[in-house]
């Protein structure tokens, strides 16, 4: 009898020792239990936005999550926010285009939605929005063409004439002007986000009103605005992730949004807390000051063609912005 009850209260042990390895404290399913669905407007490929996010979603499968990737390509996205929820715990939304998740998200209350670059109307108890001071990053990002321009005009290709896009455009006039109050700051939209082939002759157009650094804010639209880049042999910004490596000779930095880890660092905070983490219901905004927004300029032993005395006054700037010494335009 005694071997019975010994041998039944190790299978107890064993099973709790199992069930804490699948939840943290006050958290909910770990790895092994969590099925996330990621879901982009566009399309993965764009070596920048979409593909952030999906790094996140990497770091997370690494270590054990389910993940399920959907493609919208630029059509069907309300249609796409029930498909992932049907099929996930955690749903990742990645672009301003779900706005329907306000209404689809009461449907699913069971499941977590994460809006990554735009929030509801009002808060919905389990939707977390993740948007980016992407205008402060921006302002740095407009120093530096000016700093760096010998014509006096440069240049932004925007991916649409939206809130979103015009917010990075705000912030780089605005810090281009800081550098040179008389630089001249051309920007042209792509209505675009997927055809480099419009975003080289977007370039172009804007090189030939004599803009020689061209900011390009239109996911893989902006691998044309590289291209001329090349070509014409005049410089670049990339946007969103480090894109240097693409054209380590012209691309002299980009306008980082850290997206991938603030998709991965949420995901841990719910994995850890679950609904003690505070996250959902709220909006998250990830500025200069938490470390999503800032300047890259490429790994260790690229290329380099902005001057260090250029970076430090840049360090010093985004100083003052995280003080609240620099306030920088914003259209949100």
């Amino acid at each position: 009898m005694k071997k019975l009850i010994a041998l039944l209260l190790s299978f107890v042990m064993i099973f709790c020792l199992a069930a804490c390895s699948e939840t943290g404290p006050g958290g909910v399913a770990n790895e092994d239990g969590l099925t996330l669905a990621l879901v982009v407007a566009g399309n993965f490929g764009d070596r920048s936005f979409y593909d952030s996010s999906n790094a996140g979603a990497t770091k997370l499968e690494a270590e054990g999550v389910t993940v399920k990737r959907i493609e919208c390509g630029n059509d069907k996205h309300t249609e796409q926010i029930y498909n992932a929820a049907d099929a996930a715990d955690i749903v990742v939304l990645v672009g301003w285009e779900f706005y329907d998740v306000e209404a689809v998200a009461p449907e699913y209350p069971d499941v977590k939605f994460i809006w990554i670059d735009n929030a509801t109307s009002a808060p919905v108890a389990n939707v977390l929005n993740i948007t980016y001071s992407q205008n402060e990053g921006s302002f740095l990002a407009g120093y530096v063409a000016a700093k760096m321009s010998e014509s006096g005009v440069i240049g932004a290709m925007g991916g649409q004439d939206d809130a979103t896009i015009n917010d990075f455009i705000v912030g780089y006039k605005q810090g281009a002007l800081y550098a040179n109050p008389d630089v001249k700051v051309e920007v042209i939209y792509s209505n675009s986000y997927d055809d480099p082939a419009i975003g080289k002759e977007c370039a172009l157009t804007l090189n030939e009103k004599g803009a020689d650094v061209i900011f390009q804010i239109a996911s893989k639209c902006g691998d044309g605005v590289f291209e001329a880049a090349q070509e014409g042999g005049f410089y670049a910004i990339g946007v969103d992730s480090d894109q240097k490596y693409i054209a380590p000779e012209t691309i002299i930095c980009s306008m980082c949004k850290q997206v991938g880890d603030s998709i991965y660092d949420a995901v841990k905070q719910y994995m850890d807390k679950g609904d003690d983490c505070g996250l959902f219901g709220t909006t998250w905004v990830a500025d200069m000051a938490t470390g999503y927004v800032g300047l890259a300029y490429g790994e260790e032993g690229a290329a380099q063609q902005i001057p260090d005395e250029i970076k430090a006054e840049v360090e010093e700037l985004a100083k003052k912005i995280v003080a609240g010494e620099i306030v920088v335009d914003t259209t949100r």
